[in-house]
């Protein structure tokens, strides 16, 4: 019902930035929330933060002031722009929607950031 492409990975130097983009299509109309997640090598996924359909976001303590969700509604298009990359934040990053009673995640993009 609900479909998640996730793009812009890659490999970057501490420091650095990096913007993800989270495509949604499908049946939208009762999108509650889209969600941006991590996996580190090894670990367990974890919260990365989210928007909600107002457009209000929030962030995990160990991103907030580096990374910000931002939306073009008219590309339904949700952007994960990651600044002042450090190593711990190599992982595998998804997107999820969230609707009434159900959640949709996307396939995840890699993100390497070297020393």
């Amino acid at each position: 019902q609900v479909q998640l492409v996730e793009s812009g990975g890659g490999l970057v130097q501490a420091g650095g930035s990096l913007r993800l983009s989270c495509a949604v299509s499908g049946s939208t109309l009762s999108l509650y929330a889209i969600g941006w997640y991590r996996q580190p090598p090894g670990k367990q996924r974890e919260l990365v933060g989210a928007i909600s359909s107002d457009g209000s976001t929030s962030y995990a303590d160990s991103v907030k002031g580096r990374f910000t969700i931002s939306r073009d509604l008219t590309k339904n298009t949700v952007y994960l722009q990651m600044n002042s990359l450090k190593p711990d934040d190599t992982a595998v990053y998804y997107c999820k929607a969230v609707t009434r009673g159900r959640h949709y995640w996307g396939q995840g993009t890699q993100v390497t950031v070297s020393s």
